[in-house]
């Protein structure tokens, strides 16, 4: 029964003890509030936690992360790097969907919407107003056209910036920010070459919307932008430059220059390279600094503006972690207009800031080799040391010498300064370094003058400073996929090097201010129509917040009313059913639990006295109470209540007349008892008799033995919870016979194992085990087979699995009360499922060797068992193995095959030398023949309990074949076939009726035949004799008359596998034991009606015609193809062309797969090979997946009558519904046996990368 109290009123019915109580519930009967409870259970069911995930709020930061698809970091880092940057994004919410177009609208045939900026406004207003965890970017990457592979394949983020600019200047293309990116992020570079000679000058400007700057051998950005624009190429000796204007090859000088800033500057760095000497692509991890703010005016044209207008400060850094073909992509962002809340990470690490900033640099200096070697040159009052110096100086800083912590690493200290000659300068000898001037550059160092160019400064007035000094100033975060978090600007250091490194810098110029209206409000310049739709989404949100918050503190509770349960055998019973004796409620679990109680003693009108609420718990033995709730002004959560608990209601003191104690030291535990039966009880195969007890937890083990009627009794513990093992039970010694069920361990479910005295032989009391496996201590049961009584009698042997048979045997015959002459002449003999006497067991053999379960049937046969030396055989006389009964005999395991022959017919009174022995095999067939009458019986592994068969025929003498004939008629022949060809038709629908199967068309006058065999006689032949010999003795077989065959060639000769024929002998020059076809093989004849000598290269093919209109084919024909040229599908479709005098083109071919019912289609026209290629091996029909042998099918379809290409028959479709049906059966049958198994499939070898992609989105076009 459930609680709702969603509506004003309910009418509750209870029955207690079979009486009924009404009551009436008013909401405005109390002045609590009870909108806690619900109906939860009964009507919406919880949120999942896929559905959680969707509902979660932003963290303290208030920014949003976006999700990762699987393989789209590249695109998020990109895209909150945009949002970022607010020009861009106000500039794109102020084209409106005037010019835009609607969503709505995307579905119209004729409606140009441009899709792209649209949902790119729409991701921005939701990063920026939704009040989610993480954005998905699904809507935006099914306007780019990619599809679920495009979205889980990773692809560079340098290659997205200008694919995705791209294709928003195209979609943008007519409206009123169609120079939106050419506004923000378009720049130029002009280079000029300087002639020598005549002093012209060759001017080129080039576009650019992103700087691709170096970062191999370039120690930071500053370094590399003065190798590209201030730094010159000289063009002389071997490389001189063509004037123009000198028309000749001079020498010259190129340089280039900024011309044009964009407000946005966009530096990519190269830090993927190719190895030419290994040819391998590589990651560029050493250290590239990069300065927060940097004047760019050192390598711009025009220098007579202010400095102000070249200074640009850094508000994104890109960041990729990984190798080259690999990784993962994440962006340090600085919060320009303040949206996020960076002051969470200001509150918590204030005090500890000082501490934290020096353990960071600590760390560095220990972590960085190039930092500290470069610090140490920096300390140095002269300019070059001895390069030991340096390396004793190092000792001395770090506290460990070079070579134990960066050798391995880094190699020799002299090898990693050469390998940084940017940063160091090493004398002529490689005995002395010093830092190189230049390198004190992107370090926060001025240059006082350009080595190079001594009127061209580095700097402005104010020098280029370093990372700390504007850090008060910037609210920088960590934008990982969905995961935000603020950051200190100091973090961008550690971008520098590494596997996880910066790999795209984003700057603004300094000057660019933002209004103040704009600081810290996420709606402003927002699109009217966005925010009401984002406040609408907000609003959708709380709503399903709320609900998943009500849904989530909700508990479940189980009220057991006392009046529906009686007290006995330790536990709580219901006396009513369980759907009446508990009440369920559903509650809030912030609510007290005073709360709880003032609410089911308003439940409960007719409750009178004290009311108490307890903890109780469902036992095997039944429910059982622990502990009082106390605490009327805790929380139900807080006195721990969790979802499902059940409550006891009751007065605290008794049940129905019964004092019931709680607890958990009055637990109950039900234990499993269990005794050794006596051998004439339980059924077949028992092992134990078994009952259920219950006891309380501190009752103790001597006490239960009184309980149980045997105080005496030895008590056994079962450890493992496993009784088959007799180590697994174990003795509990006398001294702990007077502990508590809790103490020693045993719980619900336990076993224990109560031995009387007349059992305890059977323990080793010193050794605290059993001494026999107590899980064969059974039965055997024995029936008499001696026929000596007027009725069979049959008794149960108490037995082990050590017991001898001869013991069973003697006391079987003991309790029958039989003839004591039976004791040395009889013998045990186990009984099969179906009744039948098996071979005799050795009396010297125990149950154990004998291979027998207990409970197995053991027949009391005349007849002494056989020794070791002896082997008991049965026998079949004739061919008719399955009608024929089976002869027993016993014989020596030396005797040879001809004396065992011999014996078998002397048995069965049979004469002659026309015969010889087959072993039957276990599907109960004639297997090979004993061929070797010498050999003994043990030679040939023949062992007790297999059959023989005593066939018919003497064996073909050494060198000679004994071969079974079959006439083999491929196909009936078409009188027959029109005759039964509505019957087959009939009962192919009645069978496709049965199978559920419905047939498509009229039902088909015609279906393929089967083959028709039939057994003509053996013939006697020798190996060396010639298949034109072999079809000269079928010749004169009985069944030959039928058939007027002159001539051998008249005759085709199959092999013979499954009763089907198989191979197809050919050349009838060719000798029988090249064939190797065995000493009794079995062939098929097959007549012909014209003379036929196959060669090497013929392949015999079966080609049918389909019937246009129906699922059917014509009658087939046999078709001789010479493959010596080629056998390939395009040589296949001409021959069968000519033969049925049609277009190539127009006729569709393939092979038929009986043993699956499928048609493979044979395709030629793709096979397009050019003539100066030779023809692959691969294009033969006889390789897979045709394989083309003897006696295939070819279906042929004429496309000029009939249109469809399916090739299946009715008849497949039965015959794949009987395989699926026969797979479904079989499996089935062995799931229950079927254990999951990945270990393989943890040690799969790792996959070859894929080729790479290229990345593309997808633009409509507009004007």
């Amino acid at each position: 029964m459930k609680i709702h109290s969603s509506v004003v009123k309910y009418y509750f019915i209870f029955f207690f003890k079979g009486l009924c109580y009404n009551f009436t519930m008013f909401g405005n009967l109390f002045d609590e509030d009870f909108s806690f409870l619900s109906i939860n259970q009964c009507g919406k069911p919880k949120l999942k936690h896929k559905d959680a995930e969707l509902l979660v709020p932003r963290e303290s930061t208030n920014l949003s992360g976006i999700k990762n698809q699987g393989g789209t970091c590249y695109l998020n880092s990109l895209l909150q790097t945009l949002l970022f940057t607010p020009e861009f994004r106000e500039a794109l919410f102020s084209i409106g969907p005037e010019e835009l177009g609607s969503l709505e609208d995307n579905s119209k045939p004729e409606s140009k919407v441009r899709i792209i900026p649209l949902q790119l406004q729409r991701l921005f207003a939701q990063l920026l107003l939704l009040d989610q965890h993480a954005a998905s970017t699904t809507d935006l990457t099914d306007s780019f056209g990619w599809n679920s592979n495009e979205e889980m394949r990773q692809h560079d983020v340098q290659e997205l910036n200008r694919i995705l600019f791209s294709a928003l200047e195209t979609s943008l293309v007519g409206t009123s920010g169609h120079n939106l990116i050419n506004q923000l992020y378009h720049g130029t570079v002009v280079n000029h070459i300087v002639c020598k000679e005549c002093k012209s000058v060759s001017e080129r400007q080039e576009d650019f919307l992103d700087l691709t700057v170096a970062v191999k051998d370039v120690s930071g950005l500053e370094e590399a932008l003065w190798n590209m624009y201030v730094e010159e190429e000289h063009f002389e000796k071997d490389n001189l430059y063509r004037c123009g204007a000198c028309n000749k090859l001079v020498e010259a000088t190129k340089s280039a220059k900024l011309r044009k800033l964009p407000p946005f500057l966009t530096i990519s760095l190269l830090r993927f390279n190719f190895n030419f000497e290994k040819c391998e692509r590589y990651k560029e991890i050493s250290s590239y600094a990069f300065p927060i703010r940097i004047n760019l005016k050192p390598f711009c044209e025009q220098t007579e503006v202010d400095d102000f207008k070249y200074m640009y400060e850094l508000f994104s850094v890109i960041i990729h972690k990984g190798g080259c073909y690999g990784g993962h992509y994440h962006v340090y962002i600085r919060d320009i207009d303040e949206l996020g809340n960076w002051q969470v990470l200001e509150e918590i690490n204030m005090n500890d800031e000082d501490k934290d900033l020096k353990d960071i640099e600590n760390a560095k200096e220990k972590e960085n080799p190039l930092r500290i070697l470069r610090n140490i040159l920096l300390e140095e009052e002269s300019k070059e040391i001895a390069v030991d110096r340096l390396a004793q100086k190092l000792l001395e800083k770090i506290r460990v010498s070079w070579n134990k912590k960066y050798r391995k690493q880094h190699g020799p200290i002299r090898k990693f300064l050469q390998s940084h000659s940017p940063t160091f300068l090493l004398s002529s000898d490689e005995s002395k370094v010093k830092l190189n001037d230049r390198h004190k550059l992107h370090f926060g160092f001025a240059s006082q003058s350009n080595p190079q160019n001594h009127e061209v400064k580095m700097s402005s007035e104010k020098p280029t400073t370093g990372l700390r000094e504007y850090s008060s100033e910037s609210h920088w975060f960590d934008l990982n996929d969905s995961k935000v978090q603020p950051i200190r600007e100091q973090e961008i250091e550690k971008q520098f090097q590494g596997n996880e490194s910066a790999y795209m810098l984003f700057y603004r110029q300094s000057q660019m201010t933002r209004p103040s209206e704009a600081r810290g409000n996420p709606r402003y310049r927002v699109p009217i129509h966005l925010l009401n739709e984002m406040d609408a989404a907000n609003i959708k949100l709380q709503k399903k917040r709320a609900e998943y918050d009500l849904a989530n503190n909700n508990i479940d509770l189980h009220l057991h009313i006392f009046s529906h349960y009686k007290f006995y055998n330790g536990a709580l019973h219901p006396v009513v059913s369980q759907k009446e004796s508990v009440l369920d409620l559903t509650i809030d679990k912030r609510k007290t639990l005073g709360e709880l109680q003032q609410l089911v003693f308003q439940l409960l009108e007719f409750w009178e006295g004290n009311l108490v609420l307890s903890l109780a718990k469902p036992l095997p033995a039944g429910l059982h109470i622990y502990q009082t709730l106390e605490g009327a002004d805790s929380t139900l959560s807080g006195i721990g209540l969790s979802d499902g608990a059940n409550i006891f209601v009751w007065n605290g003191k008794e049940v129905d007349g019964v004092e019931v104690l709680t607890g958990i030291d009055h637990e109950p535990v039900l234990i499993n008892v269990l005794h050794l039966a006596g051998h004439n009880e339980g059924r077949v195969g028992q092992q134990f008799m078994e009952s259920q007890h219950v006891f309380p937890c501190s009752s103790n083990l001597r006490a239960i033995c009184d309980a149980l009627m045997s105080p005496k009794g030895i008590v056994l513990k079962n450890h493992s919870g496993s009784e088959k093992d007799s180590e697994n039970w174990k003795v509990i010694p006398e001294e702990d016979m007077k502990q508590t069920l809790r103490n020693i361990g045993l719980k619900n479910g336990s076993s224990i194992l109560v031995l009387d005295s007349h059992d305890q032989s059977m323990v080793n009391v010193a050794g605290g085990n059993l001494t026999a496996f107590t899980h064969d201590i059974s039965w055997l049961q024995v029936k008499n087979f001696c026929r000596l009584e007027a009725e069979e009698i049959q008794v149960k042997i108490t037995a082990t699995i050590e017991t001898v048979m001869a013991d069973i045997r003697i006391k079987a015959i003991e309790e029958m009360q039989l003839d004591k002459e039976l004791v040395n002449n009889s013998c045990l003999r186990p009984v099969g499922r179906n009744g039948k006497l098996l071979c005799p067991v050795p009396e010297d053999y125990t149950v154990k060797e004998a291979e027998l379960k207990m409970g197995s049937l053991l027949g009391l046969c005349s007849g002494k068992a056989p020794t070791a030396t002896e082997i008991f055989l049965y026998y079949i006389v004739g061919h008719e193995l399955q009608s024929s009964p089976e002869i027993e005999i016993v014989l020596e395991e030396t005797t040879t095959v001809r004396e065992c022959l011999n014996l078998m017919l002397k048995k069965s009174g049979l004469a002659g030398d026309n015969w010889h022995l087959r072993k039957i095999d276990w599907c109960y067939e004639a297997g090979d023949a004993l061929s070797e009458e010498t050999a003994t019986l043990k030679e040939l592994n023949i062992c007790s309990g297999d059959i023989l068969n005593v066939a018919e025929g003497k064996l073909p003498s050494k060198g000679f074949l004994k071969v079974s004939v079959w006439w083999y008629k491929a196909f009936f022949s078409q009188s027959r076939h029109r005759r039964n060809r509505q019957d087959q038709g009939n009962s192919v629908c009645k069978k496709m009726e049965a199978l559920g199967l419905s047939a498509s068309g009229d039902t088909p006058t015609f279906l393929q035949s089967e083959v028709d065999l039939c057994y003509v006689g053996d013939i006697e032949i020798s190996e060396d004799a010639f298949l034109e010999d072999l079809k000269m003795q079928v010749m004169t077989l009985p069944f030959s008359e039928e058939f007027s065959i002159p001539l051998p060639e008249f005759l085709r000769v199959w092999t013979m596998e499954n009763k089907c024929p198989c191979r197809l002998l050919r050349n009838n020059k060719q000798q029988l034991h090249k064939f190797k076809l065995g000493n009794r093989v079995e062939i098929c004849i097959e007549p012909l009606h014209k003379e036929e000598n196959l060669g090497p290269k013929d392949l015999l093919l079966r080609v049918q015609m389909g019937i246009p209109g129906e699922r059917d084919y014509y009658h087939p024909v046999d078709l001789v193809w010479d493959i010596s040229k080629e056998c390939t599908a395009c040589a296949l479709r001409q021959i069968i062309a000519s033969y049925y005098s049609l277009p190539a083109e127009q006729i569709e071919m393939a092979k038929y797969s009986p043993e699956k019912f499928e048609w493979i289609p044979i395709c030629s026209w793709t096979q397009q090979v050019s003539k100066r290629k030779k023809k692959k091996k691969g294009d033969s029909l006889q390789l897979s997946p045709y394989s083309l042998k003897d006696g295939d099918i070819i279906g042929v379809k004429n496309l000029l009558l009939d249109g469809s290409k399916d090739f299946s028959t009715m008849k497949d479709d039965i015959g794949k519904q009987m395989q699926k049906q026969l797979a479904m059966d079989k499996t089935s049958s062995q799931k229950p046996d079927c254990v999951q198994n990945d270990h393989y499939s943890e040690k799969k070898m790792a996959k070859n990368r894929k080729p790479e992609a290229a990345l593309s989105i997808s633009v409509g076009v507009f004007s």
